[in-house]
């Protein structure tokens, strides 16, 4: 029996590190990471799907920083917009033409989607993700006097911008999103981890504000309200490790949540890489998840028959 599968896609289903991002190169990579995702379909499982958005919005961000004498540049909720509706159009063309070479109709719409956090977040006082182009020190300078901004030495290679990544508490677009998958269309949503907002102080109006959220964290609420039964994260390692990168690293088949929130206190998965996926895996199971799965996409099909891939289950 086919299962309720929310796919996360990670960036290098999208964009592999070091190329230049065209649209073509953006297109092959999309086609591929589809062709897989019909192949799930095709063995009866439902799915919806969710992606990253980082490089495309460092592009964005990049244009607006090289256009900003000439065009008014974009705050970075509209930033996060835009990359919503480039790569769900990329994912909706690809799915299209990759359903109909598998004789099936199966509607594909992308939901641009706005994601509550709160405003009184921890992350707020302490931003932590970096955005955007490097700058030397003296930009640096100039843009945290004329703007506000928070910027850091990104690892010696420059300085840049970072946001806060607050954690996510509700999607605003989660009654027509349920409603399109319970429909039977496949449903792409919360790009990036969403367009973050706070609800104003009149408790009924909403405000974009410049941060970036988590994308998986984001991945695990869109799982829970489809009622999901995996929640299939896909990255560029095929399974989770303890000792990454050491030479007694041990990979890891399956483990309970019990296991996972160990081996996170215990520092195995940072936060800037790993630490969100298994966070995330975390909180769907105990939403009431069967299981969430993290693998690389070529082993996506494998890992859901329970051959590949690294599963966190109750």
């Amino acid at each position: 029996m086919g299962k309720k599968i929310l796919v996360a896609l990670g960036g290098n289903a999208i964009l592999k590190h070091g190329e230049n991002g065209t649209a073509e190169e953006q297109f092959e990579h999309v086609k591929k990471t589809c062709k897989i995702l019909v192949d799930l379909i095709r063995e009866g499982h439902k799915i919806a799907i969710t992606h990253g958005n980082g490089p495309q919005v460092g592009d964005i961000l990049l244009k607006n920083e090289l256009s900003k004498n000439s065009l008014p540049p974009m705050p970075l909720d509209v930033c996060g917009a835009e990359s919503q509706g480039m790569i769900g159009y990329m994912l909706q063309q690809s799915m299209y033409n990759e359903l109909k070479s598998a004789g099936l109709d199966i509607p594909t719409v992308t939901v641009i989607t706005r994601t509550v956090v709160d405003k009184n977040d921890p992350a707020f006082k302490n931003p932590t993700k970096p955005i955007g182009p490097f700058y030397t020190a003296m930009e640096a300078s100039k843009l945290r006097k004329e703007k506000g901004w928070t910027t850091i030495n990104d690892s010696g290679r420059g300085y840049r911008r970072v946001v806060p990544s607050p954690n996510p508490t509700a999607i605003v677009e989660s009654v027509s999103i349920k409603e399109l998958y319970n429909h039977g269309e496949i449903v792409i949503a919360c790009g990036g981890g969403g367009i973050p907002l706070i609800i104003n102080d009149d408790n009924l109006t909403f405000q974009g504000v410049e941060a970036v959220i988590d994308k998986d964290h984001s991945a695990a609420l869109f799982a829970t309200l489809i009622s999901a039964d995996i929640l299939l994260i896909l990255t560029d390692v095929d399974r989770v490790a303890l000792y990454y990168g050491r030479p007694d690293q041990k990979e890891l088949d399956a483990i309970t949540i019990e296991d996972a929130k160990k081996y996170l206190a215990e520092g195995h998965f940072p936060a800037g890489s790993m630490g969100p996926k298994v966070e995330s895996a975390i909180r769907f199971v105990e939403s009431g998840g069967e299981k969430a799965i993290i693998t690389s996409i070529k082993s996506a099909t494998s890992s859901v028959h329970g051959a590949g891939g690294t599963t966190i289950h109750l």
